[in-house]
């Protein structure tokens, strides 16, 4: 057990950096070298750790979701809108970037996953640390799909609404993104219930079609 952490968490995080990184190089190539400027556009842990987003929620989420669940975010690149051509547009291409690396790393993992699959004898038994290591590949591919597939969701302050913004009038446009730090809150409270009235909201919820593109991607 204690080995799948000391593997898992170190891919986690850096599953985590990457996701932002991407955002700051997709700004980066639309005009906006603000996370540049800031020295984000680096995989060093310590430019990108939140102190909510990377210790405390996961934290929370073990809780409330006993065990079942747990995922985190880096500190968000900096980004200026109004370095783009096309604020709305740019913006969404910026905000995608982030999810897809992510499932791009889950299909990467995913093909290596079935070539060591496909390549193993199944008369012969795995030892300890061939298993240790497939579980921990299995596992970096089902939190990529989550942070990919969760952070689709077009709910503030996820990505997904800064997608969906592009096919929103200006005026809905800025009505919508103005609802980030209600979007916060209301997903705090979702913490909060899941852990009052002992309830996986957001497993329920999400856990199903990830479960789903695993057993395709794997195979498994």
């Amino acid at each position: 057990m204690i080995m799948e952490y000391i593997i898992f968490i170190p891919a986690i995080l850096m599953s985590i950096i990457i996701h932002e990184v991407s955002h700051g190089y997709a700004a980066f190539m639309l005009g906006d070298d603000t996370a540049k400027r800031a020295g984000r556009l680096n995989f060093n842990p310590l430019k990108h750790i939140d102190t909510f987003g990377t210790i405390i929620l996961p934290v929370l989420l073990l809780i409330t979701t006993r065990g079942g669940l747990a995922f985190g975010y880096a500190k968000p690149v900096p980004i200026n809108p109004y370095n783009f051509k096309d604020y709305k547009k740019d913006t969404a291409i910026t905000a995608a970037a982030g999810p897809l690396s992510n499932f791009v790393i889950a299909v990467v993992l995913s093909l290596i996953l079935r070539m060591v699959i496909n390549s193993t004898d199944p008369l012969t038994q795995l030892s300890q640390t061939q298993f240790l290591l497939l579980k921990s590949i299995y596992n970096i591919i089902f939190i990529n799909l989550f942070l990919g597939l969760f952070n689709l969701i077009p709910f503030p302050p996820l990505d997904g609404s800064k997608v969906l913004g592009a096919f929103l009038s200006d005026e809905m446009y800025f009505k919508y993104t103005a609802q980030e730090k209600k979007g916060m809150m209301i997903f705090m409270f979702i913490i909060l219930a899941s852990y009052v009235f002992n309830l996986n909201l957001i497993g329920g919820v999400i856990l199903p079609p990830i479960r789903f593109v695993m057993k395709i991607l794997t195979g498994i």
